[in-house]
């Protein structure tokens, strides 16, 4: 049986295409999620299978979010760093 890749060349300009286009799919869903729920019952399989598809994109953005490394300035004399 074949093995998954695990060796990704994605540099950050691809990685960014990538995130935003989760978020457009995720805004489209929603969208799709508060017609459906206005036109009719929230209970359909529609919204449920809507909902699973917008969870799993919220934990795929929210992996790729907490993988970015942010910059933080070095440390000036031994004090805590405080933004703004």
């Amino acid at each position: 049986m074949p093995a998954y890749n695990t060796n990704f060349e994605l540099g950050i300009g691809d990685l960014d295409l990538i995130e935003s286009a989760l978020l457009t799919h995720q805004s489209e869903l929603s969208l799709r999620r508060l017609d459906l729920v206005t036109d009719s019952a929230e209970d359909s399989p529609e919204v449920a299978e809507i909902d699973d598809t917008l969870s799993n994109l919220t934990d795929l953005l929210g992996r790729l979010h907490n993988q970015k490394v942010w910059y933080r300035p070095e440390d000036i004399q031994g004090t805590p760093y405080v933004s703004g």
